[in-house]
């Protein structure tokens, strides 16, 4: 956020010795951080929309981390205002791709071959956020095992419970029932829908004074995981308006890729709870 004095005099202008705007923010090394492979106009666009993204995810990822450790020891005000930054991060995220649909096929085919075989889907930062959130899938490991420090990382990830799991545990404590078998599961695999915790839900949903905090946390979740979905809905979007059904530059199928994973529900009894109330 920056501060214009209103009287230019008072303005400090001599940064020999402190520390400017430039300096804190470290931005000579940020902005020579872009190098483009090809004279192509919209290469710039294209690695500067992914490097925005990126920093988004960094930030995302502080808040994700910092808010389940909150609802593990069961201060979950706090983690409130966190989750509700992580939607407006993913709304943001959702902004960019707008951005990007600026550039038209014929721009993208100037410097697609340049790519070699980079693709977002090799993003480690994208596989963690999925991690934190539970979408835990040990295959996707297989893109980062050229990077031992990337693949110890993730690993890490994999022993600890996701966001929804801590979520869970929260609700346990706080005397509405998990499952035993919900609660004690292997937490390195993605949680599956359980009609027993459907129900836990549901009374949540229907006495919403008696659990507000719990009510509060649900619908933190959902609205966050809502914002996750259109992020993800507008990739495709993009990546069919751009280079339609081709094969993705990772040697994914692309378009029916991305389709797929539309399908995935992160906190999947937060939203059946909505049909059986």
């Amino acid at each position: 956020m920056s501060d214009d004095a209103s009287d230019g005099e008072q303005a400090v202008s001599d940064f020999a010795s402190r520390m400017s705007y430039s300096d804190y923010l470290d931005l000579d090394r940020l902005l020579d951080a872009q190098h483009p492979l090809s004279t192509a106009h919209d290469e710039l666009l294209f690695i500067v929309q992914h490097q925005t993204s990126e920093l988004w995810m960094n930030l995302a990822l502080h808040e994700l981390r910092s808010a389940r450790a909150l609802i593990a020891a069961d201060d979950v005000q706090p983690a409130f205002k966190m989750l509700t930054r992580v939607a407006r991060i993913f709304e943001q995220l959702n902004g960019a791709w707008d951005v990007l649909r600026t550039m038209t096929p014929s721009d993208y085919t100037e410097f697609r071959d340049q790519l070699g075989q980079s693709s977002g889907f090799q993003s480690f930062q994208y596989r963690e956020i999925e991690f934190v959130l539970g979408n835990r899938n040990p295959a996707t490991l297989r893109a980062h095992e050229h990077r031992p420090d990337v693949l110890a990382r993730l690993h890490a990830e994999l022993t600890v419970p996701s966001l929804y799991d801590e979520s869970l545990r929260y609700l346990d404590r706080s005397g509405i029932q998990v499952p035993d078998e919900v609660l004690a599961r292997d937490v390195s695999t993605s949680h599956v829908r359980n009609e027993s915790v459907v129900e836990a839900w549901r009374q949540v949903y229907s006495e919403p004074e008696r659990w507000w905090s719990l009510y509060e946390l649900a619908e933190k979740l959902v609205d966050m995981e809502d914002y996750f979905r259109r992020w993800r809905f507008n990739h495709v979007t993009t990546v069919e308006r751009v280079i339609g059904f081709k094969r993705g530059t990772g040697g994914t199928e692309g378009v029916s890729y991305l389709r797929k994973m539309l399908e995935v529900e992160l906190f999947p009894e937060l939203w059946q709870v909505r049909t059986v109330l």
